[in-house]
């Protein structure tokens, strides 16, 4: 097992084998299987938090400029993504512009609609920022590649559910 590095010591929390289904004394393995993942994102949101600041954004802005990715998006689809109120997603999108990294211009359809869009050096920012979110933690990176693949390919049959709208 990999050592932690520095910057990780003292993060652990609880051990996986006691989180939530553990604790519950749940033993069926989809149940175990949901609780290790909701561990890892507890134990990781360290690492989350981090890479938002070497790009000097708040987690919330991160979180928005990935998901302008697709391309523009209405000011309330964003509230609805980050679950948040439109409200809150005024404040979060106001400090991306003051940065130069959206801008905000009217519906094409409907001019009361607001429209966030990325700019050049959003893009730019949003590139590096995908890049350093794609480095899986040591704990995956060191599984062995078939390990890898495995986990891969479920995740990708469980996110093919749950974007079919088929989760509870």
């Amino acid at each position: 097992m990999a050592r932690p590095k520095d910057s990780e010591k003292g993060r652990a929390g609880p051990r996986a084998e006691s989180w939530l289904a553990g604790e519950l004394g749940r033993t069926d393995p989809g149940s175990q299987a949901w609780s290790l993942m909701h561990w890892m994102m507890v134990t990781n949101k360290h690492r989350l938090f981090a890479m938002a600041q070497e790009f000097e954004l708040a987690p919330q802005q991160m979180f928005a400029l990935r998901m302008l990715a697709s391309g523009p998006r209405k000011m309330s689809e964003l509230a609805q993504a980050l679950f948040c109120d439109n409200s809150n997603v005024t404040g979060i999108v106001d400090r991306l512009e003051d940065r130069g990294l959206v801008q905000l211009r009217p519906g094409e359809h409907d001019r009361r609609v607001r429209m966030l869009m990325i700019t050049g050096r959003g893009a730019q920012v949003r590139a590096g920022l995908a890049a350093r979110l794609d480095e899986p933690p040591e704990a995956l990176a060191n599984l062995s590649p078939e390990d890898q693949r495995a986990l891969r390919d479920i995740m990708r049959r469980t996110g093919r559910v749950f974007q079919a709208g088929t989760q509870r």
